[in-house]
């Protein structure tokens, strides 16, 4: 069940779930260097997408949500703005590294190299669209400050 909580100060907090989206992008980048640790990699990718995402609903919605289904959560964006359409396949695919690549299972999730590599680019794609919608693109060296 997703929960959505509104406050009209909450709009402003858009900024600081971007920076939390970035700095899993840069935690993301420096494990797929680290080309060790692969599942680590692909869990930051998904949950850079999900802070992204839920930033541009929080700027447009002044409403913060729960959850963190990136496929409900591009589908959302997509009733705000229909051009999120584009990344809903995108969305499904980031959407199975949120549990797969924490928790130990019967059958162990093997992420190559090649494909976490491809998850990252599409991370960072779908980060920077969000962060362009939100009018943030051109501050991303200053997001530290906020």
């Amino acid at each position: 069940m997703t929960r959505h909580r509104s406050n009209p100060e909450d709009s402003r907090h858009f900024r600081d779930w971007v920076n939390a989206a970035y700095d899993d992008l840069r935690a993301a980048k420096l494990l797929l260097e680290d080309n060790t640790l692969n599942n680590c990699t692909a869990f930051h990718c998904q949950q850079c997408v999900e802070k992204a995402l839920k930033s541009f609903i929080l700027c447009r919605t002044h409403q913060t949500v729960d959850g963190h289904n990136l496929t409900w959560l591009c589908r959302r964006a997509a009733g705000l703005d229909g051009s999120f359409k584009q990344w809903l396949s995108e969305s499904a695919t980031l959407n199975r590294y949120y549990i797969e690549t924490r928790y130990p299972t019967d059958i162990p999730t093997e992420i190559s190299d090649a494909t976490v590599y491809r998850l990252y680019k599409l991370t960072e794609e779908m980060f920077y669209y969000v962060t362009d919608e939100v009018g943030l693109t051109d501050r991303l060296d200053d997001l530290d400050a906020y």
